[in-house]
């Protein structure tokens, strides 16, 4: 199976002068296949990460870790994630979308199985980091993708639409991981999440291809996706894009919220496990509510940027308008830890993971909108690897917090005020998000 980046399989065997000739006039809509596949991929690399989380008060019985060392095991696949992500993005660029996506879920997908075969705290932390590395390439090879498949008016939509693939994921987990763990044990929910992956990778190499080379989309359809004006082609090196305050806006504002993110993923079940006395099955509905209320905020935090593109603003009057209205939509999060009532934790929670995503839509929308497309993913990989630091300590810290203070009170402020902080930095450091000016 040939994993090039250049596009042999069976859907991309006529060149693009082929395509003009075979589909004339016809149109075609091929983009929003290639953004559902990123979409499932975005699904399993959530379902992965997430088992972990949903079976963390389980597995403290049958492994016997306590909240601290749960912090290291969660704070080892943010550090994996974090040294990944400064390969991933250049590997990316290098190697192009179609065989550096396929390498990397060939990787995640057998750590994803490796906790099934875990026995202690240290080989658990040596599973997720083995999983933080491989995982590492998706946000990188999807954003990048994003790029070459649809022009800069689409990107926050396609982009939000993806990204919906994280709440999917979140959502899948509870209701799946129990019946995997009734009927095949904890161990069996790892390896069987875990194959997923390499079903997405048939798919991928089967579908994937250049969208000028590509023999599923039309004419029409190409110039649609080519109706930016042109931009270099050649390769980025990393020395041009790490002085760039455009690179810096994007990585702080990432170091920032990015934590907030996995402090949902991986302490929300166990917070509302241990806050309202509930098990695995009573737990499943309020963390799928939290998830589905989250989907609103993914797409609609695309599709509101896109909205304001169509009245004719400016894409920096769009892209901050949209971030600072889910900076606010975030602030109502600090009451969770005060009410006693667990669907009034859910709607807060809900509404601050919803306001997360749409103000990620978002951002990952920067690169693409400041940097030539060769330089997309490296930008990305960059900001992903100041997420996942930004992570890594966090989570290190909450489970210090928790342990020592036994409380989720200075978490939740946190995750109030991080987003307000991190837009007046993008504003002072891209006023008006124009082109990077790379020599």
């Amino acid at each position: 199976m040939n994993l090039s980046n250049s596009p042999q399989s069976p859907l991309s065997a006529l060149p693009a002068t082929d395509n003009a000739a075979a589909l004339g006039a016809q149109s075609s809509n091929f983009r929003w296949i290639i953004c559902a596949l990123l979409f499932l991929a975005t699904v399993i690399a959530y379902v992965d990460r997430g088992v972990i989380g949903y079976l963390e008060k389980y597995l403290e019985t049958v492994i016997g870790w306590n909240t601290i060392q749960y912090g290291y095991i969660t704070g080892a696949f943010q550090a994996a994630y974090a040294i990944g992500l400064v390969c991933a993005g250049r590997l990316t660029d290098r190697l192009g979308t179609r065989k550096g996506f396929a390498i990397a879920i060939c990787i995640w997908s057998v750590a994803a199985m490796l906790p099934g075969a875990a026995y202690s705290v240290v080989t658990f932390g040596i599973a997720m980091f083995i999983l933080g590395l491989g995982e590492a390439a998706n946000f990188p090879a999807c954003i990048k993708t994003v790029a070459e498949w649809f022009p800069r008016k689409e990107r926050a939509l396609a982009t939000g639409i993806f990204n919906t693939g994280a709440n999917i994921g979140n959502i899948v987990v509870p209701l799946v991981v129990p019946f995997l763990v009734f009927s095949l044990g904890w161990r069996g929910a790892f390896i069987g999440t875990g194959a997923l992956g390499f079903v997405w990778l048939g798919f991928w190499l089967w579908l994937y291809a250049r969208p000028e080379a590509h023999s599923r989309v039309s004419a029409k359809e190409l110039a649609i996706i080519q109706s930016d004006p042109p931009e270099r082609i050649q390769g980025v090196p990393w020395v041009k894009l790490f002085p760039r305050k455009e690179t810096w806006a994007f990585s702080i504002a990432k170091f920032l919220t990015d934590p907030i993110w996995w402090f949902y993923l991986f302490w929300l079940p166990r917070y509302l496990q241990g806050t309202f006395h509930l098990n695995l099955s009573q737990s499943r509905k309020p963390v799928v509510a939290v998830y589905v209320v989250s989907i609103v905020g993914s797409i609609g935090g695309g599709w509101l940027s896109a909205i304001f593109l169509k009245r004719g603003k400016s894409p920096n009057f769009a892209r901050k308008m949209a971030l600072l209205i889910c900076s606010v939509a975030v602030v109502p999060v600090v009451w969770a830890p005060f009410s006693n009532n667990l669907w009034v934790v859910v709607c807060l929670v809900g509404l601050a993971a919803a306001a997360h995503q749409g103000w990620s839509a978002n951002l990952f929308t920067l690169p693409s909108d400041t940097f030539p497309k060769a330089a997309v993913a490296s930008v990305v990989g960059i900001g992903g690897m100041m997420g996942a630091i930004g992570g890594a300590l966090l989570q290190t810290a909450t489970g210090y917090i928790v342990a020592r203070a036994n409380s989720y009170v200075p978490l939740f402020v946190l995750a109030c005020s991080v987003y307000l902080l991190a837009l007046l930095i993008i504003q002072l450091l891209a006023p008006k998000l124009a082109p990077a000016k790379i020599d």
